[in-house]
């Protein structure tokens, strides 16, 4: 029997505020390296950041720290499991899928590095593989100005 396309969940605007809060103000290492989200959907999350000489690992081709990208990739791999579980939960208030990021934490990460990370910016995009009860994982892309992959990753999250 053939399934019938279920209808995309539309995640409101004050839990997309909340959510921005979150990965960009309150947990405060997002902040410092200057992690902004562009956009949250059920199915991927899409983040920027900008160079800057903070990040700097390698200062003789400027290229970004190994561990800013591992950071980065952890936080938008959580993002997308977050918003793939708030969408589970559309019957919880905003503040009550909020709250269920007290209860996440990193399992598993692991980073391939394909490219130097060279350039003036770079985005991440990340999607939920599935969500369960207690699990939740991601897959994870770094790419830079002109969209080129320069490392991947993929992770493990627990979610209650």
């Amino acid at each position: 029997m053939p399934q019938r396309p279920q209808t995309p969940v539309v995640l409101e605007p004050k839990y997309l505020e909340g959510f921005r809060q979150i990965y960009e103000e309150k947990i405060v290492f997002n902040k410092t390296l200057g992690l902004k989200l562009v956009s949250v959907t059920p199915e991927e999350v899409v983040a920027r950041i900008d160079m800057k000489p903070e990040l700097v690992g390698h200062y003789g081709y400027n290229r970004i720290h190994g561990g800013v990208i591992s950071a980065v990739l952890d936080a938008i791999g959580s993002a997308a499991v977050m918003a793939a579980l708030a969408a589970k939960h559309m019957n919880e208030t905003p503040e009550q899928r909020l709250q269920r990021f007290t209860k996440l934490g990193t399992i598993d990460l692991r980073v391939d590095y394909l490219r130097p990370g060279i350039g003036e910016h770079f985005t991440v995009h990340a999607h939920a593989l599935r969500v369960g009860s207690r699990v939740g994982s991601s897959r994870m892309e770094f790419r830079g100005p002109d969209g080129t992959l320069m490392s991947t990753g993929a992770a493990a999250y627990i979610v209650s």
